[in-house]
């Protein structure tokens, strides 16, 4: 099994896929790894040699922010704006949609106010005995 990142990639996937289970990484910029590391997208992930592997995880590092970095430095940017108390970071405090999005009648899961989809309104008769 590789480890790439911390990240335990699933053998059965191609590694074009299985880049994208590490958080940071979508499939434009795999395929970007890849190519600069002149691995074939469609390969499997337990095809692969332990020097392909290394050569990915040493482009990864070498280059982008994944994992735990690009999480702390995207939590930092959300304390940020909640510290200077922005609109942002108002609509961060409270659980809000921060992007513009209507709240009159949408966004019920972002306000915590979930309902359940109702049928027709009619219960079925019990069965007889």
């Amino acid at each position: 099994m590789a480890r790439i990142s911390g990240v335990n990639l699933p053998p059965d996937r191609q590694i074009g896929i299985a880049l994208t289970y590490i958080y940071g990484i979508g499939r434009s910029l795999s395929q970007r790894i890849l190519n600069e590391a002149k691995i074939d997208h469609t390969k499997k992930v337990k095809e692969l040699s332990s020097k392909e592997i290394s050569t990915i995880q040493e482009i990864i590092n070498k280059n982008y922010k994944v994992e735990g970095d690009l999480r702390r430095e995207v939590m930092m940017s959300i304390k940020r704006l909640k510290d200077i108390k922005c609109w942002r970071g108002i609509r961060h405090i409270k659980g809000l949609p921060v992007r513009g999005q209507t709240t009159r009648i949408n966004s019920r899961t972002v306000r915590g106010n979930v309902r359940k989809t109702v049928g027709s309104g009619r219960k079925a008769p019990p069965a007889p005995k």
